[in-house]
């Protein structure tokens, strides 16, 4: 982990605690209500994410709440769905692990805990989790604490549960090894107020040498490591099959500063949990 900036621990959750994961997700869709209004849809495309995200105050508050991001193209001008509406969720975000006692319980599972030790973490906090749904969508080469940055840096860790089989077919992650080490060159931040997004974007990512990135299949139940600085994307599924995951990251509160300039921040209703509780 410390040499590549991640690390697969094949096998590391049970068939079954991903079953009862994507079960309480369809629960959860099933009775999904989503005002016309709210209705915003997930990019990870710079222009595209301050359109969708950055003018949508349904993105900037979603921190401490259970919230969906739609696929591209699922829905018409008026806000009506044009495919199934299982089949147009891009993400649940961003505090499953708050308020579902499903994924709660997985998030603070005493394995996970363990792992959090063993990797000498003294004070750790849940900043936010995601479900990602992976039906067509391709992730551009980023950082994680682009978003969700700290002083000092490498502060951030991210846990990525494979739900299902994760192939090159379907959309597995991708890194370039030992990425983690160059820092970050590219920001996500509020903007200032009276501007015409909520966040917006200061430096730049530089291009990436596709060549240096290697892919990272794994079996369902694995898990992923991801160092908040590693580089890694993900490419179209291409694939007949879904490719469901479950993420959460975790900050070292100890010494650590979270700034304020961050799109997600916690709140009187959630400040952010322990891991080891």
């Amino acid at each position: 982990f410390h040499k590549d900036g991640f690390l697969v621990l094949e096998q590391f959750f049970s068939a079954e605690e991903c079953d009862s994961m994507r079960s309480q997700i369809q629960k959860i869709v099933a009775e999904m209500e989503v005002p016309p209004h709210c209705r915003t849809q997930f990019s990870t495309r710079e222009e595209e994410q301050l359109q969708a995200q950055g003018s949508s105050d349904y993105f900037l508050t979603s921190g401490d709440k259970i919230r969906f991001f739609f696929e591209k193209g699922v829905l018409d001008e008026k806000g009506n769905f044009l495919i199934p509406k299982e089949k147009s969720v891009s993400k649940i975000g961003h505090a499953l692990h708050a308020y579902d006692p499903v994924f709660k319980q997985i998030t603070h599972s005493p394995k996970v805990q363990e792992l959090g030790r063993k990797l000498g973490l003294e004070r750790p906090v849940v900043v936010q989790s995601m479900y990602i749904f992976k039906s067509f969508l391709a992730v551009t080469p980023h950082q994680d604490a682009t978003f969700l940055h700290t002083e000092p840096l490498g502060r951030i860790l991210g846990f990525w549960i494979a739900l299902e089989d994760a192939t090159q077919e379907n959309g597995c992650l991708w890194f370039i090894p030992g990425s983690h080490t160059n820092g970050i060159t590219r920001r996500m931040v509020r903007a200032a107020s009276g501007a015409s997004t909520c966040v917006e974007f200061v430096g730049s990512e530089p291009a990436y040498d596709e060549k240096q990135f290697i892919p990272l299949p794994i079996s369902k139940g694995g898990l992923i490591l991801i160092h908040g600085e590693v580089v890694h994307k993900s490419e179209l599924n291409s694939s007949e099959s879904s490719r469901h995951a479950f993420t959460f990251h975790v900050m070292e509160a100890q010494g650590t500063t979270w700034s304020k300039e961050n799109w997600l921040q916690p709140t009187p209703e959630l400040p952010f949990p322990s891991l080891y509780t």
